[in-house]
Parts: C-alpha cells; sequence; structure tokens
C-alpha cells in the first residue's frame, strides 16, 4: 500500500527586495535606530501583485510537471485574501483552469493558516487518496518606521498532497494544541498588526506550546533522530524549542529572515521547501506553525527533488535588491501618489461580461483554428487568418503556460500606470499566434524586440469606487 505525503512543491518570492539598510536611513530618524544597520533584505510586491497573484504562482511552480486533472480540492491560507467575501481559492482554481468539480476553500484567521491546511490536506489523503493542493500565501503591511516593516516580507508557498509511490516527503505523524495565546493580532477593521514583547512571547508562548506539541507529535521516536526543525518564527526561538524537546541544535536551520523576511502563513511552508530540497532519504523533518495554538506535522524525506520548478531556493535566487524606499511604500498603499487625471477614470468592472468570458481572462484561453492552426486571443467566431478566415472552426486553448517573444512594443510614459512607464506590446507565442499585452516586471529600457517572455497572472486595476480588483494576465521577461 503506498504512503500518503507531499508529492510536489512550489514556491514564489516577489522579484523586489527592499534593502533593510535603506529603511533605516529613511526612518532611523523617528524610530532611533541609527545605531548599527540590520542585514539583508526583504520582499514585497510590485503594485500588480497581491496574496493571491503570489499564490497562483506558487501553485503554477507546484503543478509543473503534473497532471492538473487529478486535483480534487484546493485549500488557500492567508491572513491577507484581497476579498473578504469571495472565494479568493476559487480564483485560484479558476487561473490555473482546475475542474469545475474541485473543492475549494480559504483558510484564515491564524499564521499557522498554511501548515493548518497542509495537515487537513495529508489527513484526507489518507482516508481517501487524493489530491489537496495547499497554497499560502502573505502580502503583511506595517506602519512606516516600525520593527514589522523590516521583519515582514511576501511571499507564497505550494504543496501538493497526495497517495502514491512518487512522494518528496512521507507522513509520519501530527500533534495539534489549541490555546488562545494572543502573541499579537489585528481587528477585523484594522490594517496592522498589533504585537506584544517578544520575550513574553517567546517565554510564554513558544517554550510553553510548541515543545508539548512537538513531543506529543514525536511519541516513541527519538527527537535526536530528528534531521530538521522548521519553526514558525525566528531562529533563536526554533532553538529555544529544539534545546526543550531535546533535539540536535544542528537540525535548526536559517530562518530566511535575510533574504526575505517573514512571509506569515506562507513562511512554515517556505522552509519546508528549503528543507526538502537539502533532504536525504529517511531524513525525519518536524514542522510546526504557531498562532493561537500550534500544529505539528512530521514527515520523511524521500531523497526525490521536491519541485520541477524554482522552489524555495530559485525563489530566493531570484531577488533583486533595491533601496527604493518611496517606491516601497507607494507599493504597499502607505502613499498616496497622484497619478494625474487620466487615472480618474472609472475602472468599473461590468459583471455579465466578466463572466461571460471567465475562463479567456483569468485562466487566458485563446483559440485555435482547426482549419489552419492559426493561435489567436482572444477566441473569437472567425478566424483572424487573412488567408483562412474559417468561421466556428476554432477549439480552446489554453495560453499561459506558453511562452513567447516581443515583436513590437512601447513604452508610454503619458499612460497610467503605478510603475511608469507603462509597457506593451505584441508578443509572438511559442509554436504559432500572436497577442497584444500589458508587460510587468520590466525597467525602462529593459524591453527589446525579440526578448524572451512568459506570462504572469496580475492585478490588472482597482475599482476604487467599489473596492473592486480585476486580474489578468501579463508578459515579463524570461529571467534564469
Amino acid at each position: 500500500m503506498h504512503g500518503t505525503g507531499i508529492q510536489s512543491f512550489g514556491a514564489y518570492l516577489p522579484r523586489l527586495r527592499l534593502e533593510r539598510a535603506a529603511i533605516i536611513d529613511a526612518m532611523g530618524w523617528a524610530a532611533g535606530l541609527r545605531a548599527g544597520k540590520p542585514q539583508g533584505a526583504r520582499s514585497y510586491c510590485a503594485w500588480d501583485e497581491d496574496a493571491l497573484t503570489m499564490a497562483v504562482e506558487a501553485a503554477r511552480d507546484c503543478l509543473s510537471g503534473h497532471d492538473r486533472s487529478g486535483v480534487a480540492s484546493l485549500v488557500f491560507a492567508s491572513t491577507t485574501h484581497p476579498f473578504a467575501d469571495r472565494c479568493n481559492a476559487g480564483v485560484v482554481a479558476e487561473a490555473l483552469d482546475l475542474s469545475q468539480s474541485l473543492r475549494t476553500t480559504d483558510g484564515a484567521g491564524h499564521q499557522r493558516a498554511g501548515v493548518s491546511a497542509l495537515l487537513d490536506a495529508l489527513r484526507n489523503a489518507r482516508i481517501d487518496g487524493q489530491q489537496t493542493l495547499v497554497v499560502a500565501a502573505d502580502r503583511r503591511v506595517a506602519k512606516a518606521g516600525s520593527e514589522q516593516e523590516s521583519r515582514f516580507g511576501h511571499g507564497a508557498a505550494a504543496a501538493l498532497v497526495g497517495a502514491g509511490p512518487d512522494l518528496a516527503a512521507e507522513y509520519v505523524a501530527e500533534a495539534s494544541l489549541r490555546a488562545d495565546f494572543v502573541d499579537h493580532f489585528r481587528g477585523a477593521e484594522a490594517e496592522y498588526d498589533y504585537a506584544y514583547e517578544e520575550r513574553w512571547i517567546r517565554d510564554e508562548g513558544y517554550l510553553a506550546l510548541m515543545p508539548r506539541a512537538v513531543k506529543t507529535a514525536l511519541g516513541s521516536i527519538d527527537a535526536r533522530d530528528v534531521k530538521h526543525l522548521l519553526v514558525q518564527g525566528p531562529q533563536r526561538f526554533a532553538a529555544a524549542v529544539a534545546k526543550a524537546v531535546g533535539i540536535r541544535a544542528e537540525a535548526v536551520p536559517a530562518d530566511l529572515h535575510a533574504e526575505c523576511g517573514d512571509t506569515g502563513v506562507a513562511h512554515p511552508l517556505l522552509l519546508l521547501g528549503a528543507a526538502l530540497e537539502q533532504a536525504q532519504g529517511g531524513d525525519l523533518i518536524v514542522l510546526a506553525g504557531f498562532g493561537q495554538g500550534c500544529d505539528v506535522v512530521v514527515l520523511r524525506a524521500k531523497g526525490r527533488a521536491p519541485s520541477a520548478g524554482r522552489g524555495t531556493g530559485g525563489s530566493l535566487a531570484a531577488g533583486v535588491s533595491n533601496r527604493d524606499y518611496v517606491r516601497f511604500l507607494a507599493n504597499c498603499g502607505l502613499v498616496d501618489v497622484d497619478w494625474g487625471m487620466r487615472a480618474e477614470r472609472d475602472n468599473r468592472t461590468a459583471q455579465p461580461a466578466a463572466w461571460r468570458r471567465h475562463r479567456d481572462l483569468t485562466a487566458f484561453f485563446g483559440g485555435q483554428c482547426r482549419a489552419c492552426g492559426t493561435v489567436q486571443f482572444p477566441l473569437a467566431r472567425a478566424c483572424v487568418n487573412p488567408v483562412c478566415r474559417a468561421f466556428d472552426t476554432q477549439d480552446p486553448v489554453q495560453l499561459a503556460e506558453k511562452l513567447g517573444r516581443v515583436k513590437t512594443f512601447t513604452e508610454d510614459w503619458l499612460a497610467v500606470t503605478r510603475s511608469p512607464p507603462h509597457v506593451y506590446g505584441n508578443v509572438e507565442l511559442e509554436g504559432g499566434g500572436n497577442v497584444f499585452i500589458e508587460f510587468t516586471d520590466v525597467r525602462p529600457g529593459e524591453a527589446s524586440v525579440g526578448l524572451a517572455v512568459r506570462f504572469v497572472f496580475r492585478i490588472k486595476d482597482f475599482d476604487g469606487v467599489r473596492g473592486f480588483r480585476r486580474y489578468f494576465w501579463k508578459a515579463t521577461p524570461v529571467r534564469n
């Protein structure tokens, strides 16, 4: 009988990384932090990214090389879902073009939501063997000059859970401990977290709760056999937990704070991805999520690569550090930039039209003519090939996973965009066909004819009057 566990793993971190020294340079006068500059950088979203778009990218990374038709359910864990009353997981599933019979669930409410979702998926896999895609992402914001501003990071991680012989990590044991220990909170109407004193959180929270849960999960397993202890929180907290449980100090890895910051509900899964990328077959891994209690999962690495995509290591390596503190504030919505009169247009979404073309817009489907093979977007009754012009001969074809090359482009410094210039143009698709599309994550002067691009799911625009946001796909350079 096959075991259950993690079949594949994926990750996504925004390309932008703000050096922490830039935060101190800008805000040290107010926070009294001039003495000594913190090391490393934190990840932060571009203006057109949020928890949902990051979740889509992590899920695509996780599903690379896998048949998506086998996924039976999707859970999207976050404390920063962009919609309070809309199925955020449903938008992710739509962007991935998963089955309409898929079960979708939003998990929220606490920082261990990602580990909780993973634990539930493992339980379900042991019952029915079905695949669950667990995605966790957070885009938390903090007040300028606060400790959280430097500590937080934006990011996402995903795990495909199921049963079978080809596992990256196999389920061994678990434990859960409920406790309404409030180390921090954010009210329903609040923008920012309110956190309490660190030493109290460590002593009365982590060290009082987590060792109990870890020991319960390990049961008769010798703690000294644990090779990787992955704890949601600072490395010094993890080291204290390891000591309390009897796990070797060398089992505690770096917490990735210097590379990207604390990515919230996604962070334990990012640590898990990093551990699986290094683990040897047979290594015991303990993953512990913390937040008004503790969820612990014990896994055994199978010695198989966890991802055919970039994973945690590739996502960390893709970052580009910068010191543009004001851009960071603008992207986080912490400064109100005047984008001019052209930005005053009404961005109301026509929901009936959006529903009729939802597969085209969210999953990025075009059409391919059965008569001549021409690919076009959007799908239409008539073929755009002037030699063909056949009617009603198009079959749906997904374009999101295709590569392309820039055929024409424009850098428009007059059009409204939150990251000038507005770059758009024609992209020639791999295998034929063209799409006219916006570009993202391109610097002025970076676009060029022949540039290799891929497609990413991003925010199209915001409807400030009604509080709605639209999503679509954009082209971005293919980078190693």
